[in-house]
């Protein structure tokens, strides 16, 4: 008998997981990561992770398989919350769930569950798994979840063919109410619990006090670029250059192209794309983030989410960054690969170019893109499968 370690977060997905394991025929170990200890940072009654642990330990007394509770809060804070800290220090903007998945669930705990003589790691994940056979040779695909609307493939964009290849995602076929139908069936404890919120295992956070804990606030100038530039920018996202290096690179702005709007607390505590923080009244169109300049302190803002300060034609992600699941479809000596790709959770998937030039990999939209922050993982998908993903480098 197979033997599978579930990651039991405390909610039904995971829960259900377990159940659908058993049923499979496998022996079903469950294991809670605690990952966090400092609750000052978390919003209270938004994914406290006491009630999770018991919640996830009464869903395994329910299914009567084995529960134990796994710290796994050092390497959390070395390999996910500093990464965090660097990354906005720098002025990027980080996805911890992805790496998350691909540094504690995929690495640290298949590790764990490793020495528990586990064959397999299994999350609630909404996302599905295949297997080929070419010349003798497994090859795993990484496929979005059944559930449009609960997909998530694309946290999962880091992960390597080893970690594939001991990963089950139970769930991946099913819909979340399906899901829920099943909990109720079982009468599972958490069969009602609402769906988490936030940190990956660690929950909703105040993210600006998450942020001072390392990076101190600094005052700084918020400035709106004029109306006057608006010819100049729109020229530029209108570049029809077939360069990918010209079109994948971001505007500069300067201080001379704007007014002065206000005041903020720390360029660091802000993302590209961002509305909400700034704090900036009396306009008659809401200002969103379009740059950030950590050295000099300056938030470089727009009115409307649409202004072409915000849009971009590509991306570039340094080569080294670059990660493909299916090496074979890496696009090299001067192909280049037409993917659907994604570059936060929940966005509706865009056509673009993949290429790979000496130090960049280039990704060029086939329409303009807006809101692109560097730090965020670009996911490149052919159909339903996740081939390759990169750090947003500009």
């Amino acid at each position: 008998m197979k033997r599978v370690v579930v990651g039991l977060s405390g909610g039904v997905d995971s829960a259900v997981t377990a159940h659908l394991l058993l049923q499979q025929g496998y022996e079903v170990i469950a294991v809670f990561m605690r990952n966090w200890h400092d609750e000052s940072v978390v919003i209270n009654n938004e994914c406290p992770w006491i009630t999770d642990s018991n919640d996830a330990m009464l869903v395994a007394e329910h299914l009567g398989i084995p529960f134990h509770v796994l710290d796994l809060s050092v390497e959390y804070r070395e390999r996910i919350v500093e990464y965090m800290f660097r990354e906005y220090e720098l002025g990027r903007t980080p996805n911890p769930d992805v790496l998350c998945n691909r540094e504690i669930k995929f690495d640290v705990f298949l590790k764990a569950a490793e020495q528990l003589k586990a064959d397999f790691v299994a999350t609630g994940h909404y996302v599905r798994k295949s297997e080929t056979v070419e010349n003798g040779v497994t090859q795993y695909h990484l496929l979005s979840g059944a559930d449009g609307n609960k997909d998530q493939s694309y946290f999962l964009c880091q992960l390597n063919q080893a970690q594939l290849s001991k990963a089950l995602f139970p769930i991946g076929e099913l819909t979340k109410p399906e899901v829920r139908v099943i909990a109720a069936e079982l009468q599972l404890p958490n069969a009602d619990k609402k769906d988490s919120q936030g940190l990956c295992f660690i929950g909703k956070v105040k993210l600006p006090v998450f942020l001072q804990q390392q990076l101190a606030p600094k005052k700084g100038r918020v400035l709106r670029i004029k109306d006057e530039f608006l010819p100049q920018l729109n020229e530029l996202v209108n570049d029809t250059s077939s360069d990918p290096a010209v079109l994948s690179r971001p505007q500069i702005f300067t201080s001379e192209m704007c007014d002065d709007v206000g005041e903020h607390n720390g360029a660091h505590y802000y993302t590209v794309g961002q509305r909400r923080g700034l704090g900036i009244g009396g306009q008659a169109i809401p200002l969103f983030v379009v740059s950030i300049d950590v050295e000099h302190n300056l938030v470089y803002s727009a009115q409307g989410e649409s202004h072409p300060a915000l849009a971009r034609r590509g991306l570039a992600i340094r080569n080294e960054e670059a990660h493909w699941i299916q090496e074979n479809l890496k696009p090299i000596n001067g192909k280049v690969l037409e993917v659907d790709c994604r570059i936060r959770y929940r966005q509706p998937l865009f056509k673009a170019n993949v290429s790979v030039g000496s130090e960049f990999t280039y990704v060029i939209f086939h329409e303009t893109q807006y809101g692109v922050a560097k730090g965020q993982f670009a996911a490149f998908y052919i159909g339903e499968e996740l081939i390759g993903s990169g750090a947003i480098f500009e």
